[in-house]
């Protein structure tokens, strides 16, 4: 099973690093962000990515192309005066890899339509490249095959930032606490299985995927959640870039199944 990552968008809620590279390549732990995503579903046996690109595309393309250089140890021999570049030490990943530009505007829906071709006739995964999970990849599949339905969400509980007050009717604070994790509501966290007739609900480069599609999916009784109550993060802020890689540093990142 293919799994595409939406890796287009200009990352402006985290502009002090996305104005250099794209958001998916910003890197936590000395890698960017995108590999530890593939890592985890590299964890669970699924190998094949498509990756949505835009904005910077070309750096994802060049990262993928000079993998050996950022993840081996190289020589390079000028003695016969020539180039030649001997890789010692090979840390390469079993994973195919195609890297779809889907242009610079285009919105989540537009993207994944614009991937079709790789993926047509086939269920397929789908999640954002900025956001990194615990999620058990392997019942998360098995549970959307189950379903009989279109496409299946991973809901994530996205924690409450800010204290938490009780208002009554009459505007009166009748308590007040600090947050706890488990304040914030069910969201979409992305890792997503999708059968190919999701195609039909995407119409041009202006669909938005979390928005009508989603409606009609929803609509149509096509729309399924697989509840995860372990780690999920995304990363739309600074602060959340250096929470990430506060949790590598202190090895406390629970993403990293692989590890296990």
């Amino acid at each position: 099973m293919k799994v595409v990552i939406l890796a287009g968008g200009f990352g402006t809620r985290i502009s002090e690093e996305s104005h250099l590279k794209p958001k998916p390549m910003i890197e936590i732990g000395g890698k960017p962000i995108m590999w530890h995503i593939m890592k985890e579903y590299s964890h669970f046996g699924f190998n094949e990515f498509i990756i949505c690109a835009g904005y910077k595309q070309h750096m994802i393309k060049e990262w993928f192309a000079d993998y050996f250089l950022h993840n081996s140890d190289i020589t390079f021999d000028f003695t016969q005066g020539r180039n030649d570049m001997i890789i010692h030490n090979q840390n390469i990943e079993p994973w195919k890899v195609t890297v779809v530009d889907t242009g610079l505007n285009t919105m989540t829906g537009g993207r994944v339509k614009r991937v079709k071709p790789y993926v047509e006739g086939e269920t397929f995964m789908l999640t954002y490249g900025d956001g990194v999970s615990d999620v058990d990849i392997g019942k998360l599949v098995e549970f959307h095959k189950a379903s009989g339905k279109v496409c299946t969400i991973t809901s994530v509980v996205f924690e409450q930032l800010k204290g938490v007050l009780d208002i009554t009717d009459t505007d009166d604070i009748c308590s007040f606490r600090e947050k706890d994790d488990l304040d914030g509501a069910r969201i979409n966290g992305g890792y997503m299985v999708l059968e190919p007739v999701i195609f039909d609900y995407l119409v041009d480069d202006a669909s938005v995927f979390e928005k009508e599609p989603m409606q009609r999916l929803a609509a149509d009784g096509q729309l399924k959640a697989f509840r995860h109550d372990g780690f999920w993060q995304c990363m739309d802020t600074k602060r959340e870039m250096e929470k990430l890689e506060q949790l590598l540093q202190q090895g406390k990142a629970p993403w990293k199944t692989w590890e296990d």
